[in-house]
């Protein structure tokens, strides 16, 4: 039980480091006197870490344990968020968002092995539990941020507080954290690479798709409100607040729908509800409509990121119950594609057209999640018959 309290406590404090210092992306630009478009130059470095350190978190895991990983880079993390608030111009701004975007990649698929690790030891799919951990630390974190600014806390007073935080939560929880240092590092070797299984390739694909959805979902939904939709900034905000809210709490439920439906079916149904919602909100000129969509685009998209790590990590799975570390960090390296080039091509699109044409891509991108999805079910079933014909 300690060690799924402490993994639900990691992704927490991963989306806590987000919420805090994303929510407070305004005080930033004004401190170091940056325009919209240099400023979105600078956000770029997130994305960029975050890419880079995914990308070589897998065999950092294998060598190190997922435990050390989680406890550097979640420290990592909090370091930067210092950098991040006292940060006096655009270029060290940019400096210091690489690193969180490096902290960031590497404990994200850290705590994600740690997880897949809890998977096994209690036999239960409950990855999308620790997912929920997530949105309700991103949360928190937002609504710190907005009660550090409503009392006029200077994102450096507020982001070190919020480093300290995040460290103390950390020693408290990071010895029950699973996944020390392998035995064997040379046994760590996966019979084939990530790069030449087409099971991977279509989990990352399912990750990709959902993390394209999520992030417009997040980063544009306030602006398709006012500009479409004729709401208020305030009102605007509801839009993201319910989204957020529903997906944590269909997070939650998850493990039942899992184990009632399978990982397939959950994805499958997923992706035509939050396909449905977000055409709805794109097509439908009510802002009531609009709401409802990105409620029901929140519950579709739950489960599919967790899901397809869930999966990697099983297809990664050795016969002594370790292994999935390369797996989920390929995943989770193309999902970051998404979140790197996704926001430029909706906001191209909705550059020459409007913000509801940008929706209708963006619920076709949700609805490529279902073949994607069967695909992948289809390819894990070839490798285990032809494995099984190996032996």
């Amino acid at each position: 039980m300690r060690d799924r309290v402490a993994v639900f406590t990691v992704f927490a404090l991963n989306g806590l480091a987000l919420g805090s210092w994303a929510s407070r992306t305004p005080a930033l630009s004004a401190h170091v006197h940056a325009s919209p478009g240099v400023f979105g130059l600078a956000l770029l470095g997130a994305s960029v870490g975050m890419l880079a350190a995914a990308s070589v978190a897998g065999r950092l895991i294998e060598r190190a344990g997922a435990r050390a990983v989680v406890a550097g880079s979640t420290t990592l993390a909090a370091v930067s968020l210092v950098l991040i608030g006292f940060a006096p111009n655009v270029p060290l701004l940019a400096g210091a968002l690489f690193v969180i975007g490096v902290s960031v990649g590497l404990l994200d698929v850290a705590m994600n092995v740690a997880a897949v690790a809890v998977e096994r030891r209690v036999g239960q799919p409950i990855m999308p539990v620790f997912h929920a951990g997530f949105s309700f630390g991103a949360l928190a974190g937002s609504l710190a941020a907005g009660l550090a600014a409503g009392h006029d806390w200077s994102p450096a007073r507020h982001l070190t507080v919020a480093a300290v935080v995040a460290v103390l939560v950390l020693l408290a929880v990071v010895r029950a954290v699973p996944g020390s240092r392998p035995e064997h590092v040379t046994e760590a070797v996966p019979a084939r690479a990530p790069i030449r299984r087409p099971v991977l390739w279509l989990l990352a694909a399912v990750a990709l798709c959902s993390a394209i959805a999520e992030g417009a979902s997040s980063d544009w939904s306030a602006l398709l409100m006012t500009a479409e939709r004729g709401v208020g900034p305030g009102a605007a905000a509801l839009a993201f607040a319910g989204f957020q809210l529903v997906m944590a709490l269909s997070r939650l439920a998850g493990t039942w729908a899992q184990r009632r439906f399978g990982p397939t079916r959950c994805l499958v149904a997923g992706s035509s509800l939050a396909a449905a919602g977000l055409l709805a909100t794109a097509v439908v000129p009510v802002a009531a409509v609009g709401y409802l969509g990105f409620a029901l685009a929140g519950a579709g998209l739950a489960a599919s990121f967790p899901l397809a790590l869930s999966l990697a990590g099983d297809a990664g799975k050795r016969d002594d119950g370790t292994g999935g570390e390369r797996e989920i960090g390929f995943v989770t390296a193309i999902a970051y594609t998404g979140f790197l080039g996704g926001p430029p091509v909706i906001g191209g699109i909705a550059q020459v057209s409007d913000y509801g044409v940008a929706f209708v891509f963006v619920a076709l991108v949700a609805a490529l999640v279902l073949p994607a999805a069967l695909a992948a079910r289809r390819s894990r079933r070839r490798e285990d018959a032809a494995a099984m014909v190996g032996r």
